[in-house]
């Protein structure tokens, strides 16, 4: 089906970030069957700093279902569909190509014109056209790049997406927010003291985090878009481990205000505190469930530490979610609810494990020491986590099928608790 539409392209702008180095990408593993695709740089794009065609074309390689092919040498290089000389591209055995030209607008904004074709049957798929500041363009092509992996596979493609994380280096801590390759990273938070828990509110517009600066754990709002922060829990004793409720109106907390940990509800700007668990164990890492009407957390209420649900409005019915294994912790949903991750003491390797909630099956799926910290893509198709590589923490994901892997790494630091973001509005 032939597609033309006209986008006029908005992300949220980061205010007061420290830009640095990009984290270095290794890919291993792949699909059974991968796509091979020709992605041909944009017409008109020489000079710009960032190179859209090889954005998307490195986007495509990443998720190991395309094979973006060598096209030095090809004789013709189209910008656009009717320039396409479709034989000379199946002789290359590409299934699809990707063309594309760059034009600046009299306001100084540019408009990227993509089409995708099928290779084969000689037609086009796909017709859009973008309109962005420059400043964009990187995040613009991993749109492009989305569209392209849903219409060729027919799931939504991620790219377009940020993931958070925090960093370690020397006496610094640092929480960081990048695009979903690693590039384009920027500091939120620069801290002497420990920054710990990130969590992205559900539109992508804040972040939660728990920070040491006043000396003990307490719980912040930070907005994005003006760098402006809010203490939202700084109650007596510990505060720690925020997740946000679908709508974004509440956060579950960590409390230590009576004795032992135990999880509470509070307004996302504070104040209305509900006490939501009430054990003699040790509750901790809530995490709201999609529908928004039930919290899993961490409890040690058995002996061991499993992972239990209760109602979001609290009360004393309890559930226990996980029953394979002697210690599970640290449960995240996917986007549809339907799975659900967490870490797993595998016979003294902690490793990502998977839970199919509509029958209970599990899938281990990372194979590391001291993995933790899992997250879902906003398209629940691969799965980031952090792992331990020595002394030093760095950054991993796995396809939702433990099919195609990711090494994320820094040439310095200690690299820790990676938090995927939402699909960019």
């Amino acid at each position: 089906m032939y597609i033309t539409r006209l986008i006029t392209f908005v992300v949220i702008a980061f205010c007061c970030l420290t830009a640095q180095a990009a984290l270095d990408i290794e890919i291993t593993g792949g699909g059974a069957q991968q796509t091979p695709i020709a992605v041909v740089p944009f017409g008109n794009s020489k000079g710009m700093k960032d190179d859209m065609a090889k954005i998307i074309s490195d986007d495509l390689y990443r998720s190991g279902l395309f094979r973006p092919l060598n096209i030095n040498g090809m004789p013709n290089l189209p910008i656009n569909v009717a320039q396409i000389k479709y034989p000379e591209w199946a002789a290359l055995q590409a299934q699809a190509i990707v063309v594309g030209s760059i034009v600046t607008l009299p306001d100084g904004r540019l408009n990227v014109s993509f089409q995708l074709a099928d290779v084969l049957k000689q037609q086009p798929l796909v017709d859009m056209d973008f309109q962005l500041q420059a400043k964009y363009a990187r995040m613009t092509a991993h749109k492009i790049a989305d569209v392209i992996y849903e219409k060729l596979t027919g799931h939504p493609g991620a790219f377009a997406s940020r993931i958070a994380y925090v960093k370690k280096l020397g006496e610094r801590h640092f929480l960081y927010v990048a695009d979903s390759d690693g590039h384009n990273a920027q500091a939120l938070v620069n801290s002497n003291e420990p920054v710990i828990s990130p969590a992205w509110s559900p539109d992508g517009s804040k972040m939660a985090y728990v920070s040491f600066e006043k000396k003990k754990p307490i719980v912040f709002v930070h907005t994005l878009a003006t760098g402006e922060r809010k203490i939202v829990a700084n109650y007596k004793g510990n505060n720690s481990a925020p997740a946000w409720s679908p709508d974004g109106k509440k956060l579950a907390i960590v409390l230590t205000y009576g004795a032992n940990s135990q999880i509470y509800t509070i307004n996302a700007s504070g104040g209305d505190l509900q006490k939501i668990t009430k054990s003699r164990g040790i509750d901790t890492e809530p995490v709201f469930s999609p529908d928004g009407k039930w919290i899993y957390f961490t409890s040690d209420r058995g002996g061991k530490p499993q992972i239990y649900k209760t109602s979001a409005n609290g009360g004393s019915e309890v559930t226990r979610v996980t029953f394979e294994g002697a210690y599970n912790v640290s449960p995240r949903f996917a986007p549809d609810g339907s799975k659900l991750l967490y870490i797993r003491n595998d016979g003294g390797r902690f490793r990502v494990a998977m839970q199919d909630l509509t029958n209970g099956q599990v899938q281990l799926l990372s194979d590391g020491r001291l993995d933790e910290s899992p997250s879902f893509s906003p398209n629940g198709r691969v799965i980031l986590y952090a792992i331990k590589v020595g002394a030093k923490g760095s950054l991993s994901s796995v396809s939702f099928d433990g099919k195609v892997r990711q090494s994320l790494s820094e040439a310095s630091g200690d690299v820790r608790e990676p938090a995927w973001g939402p699909m960019l509005k």
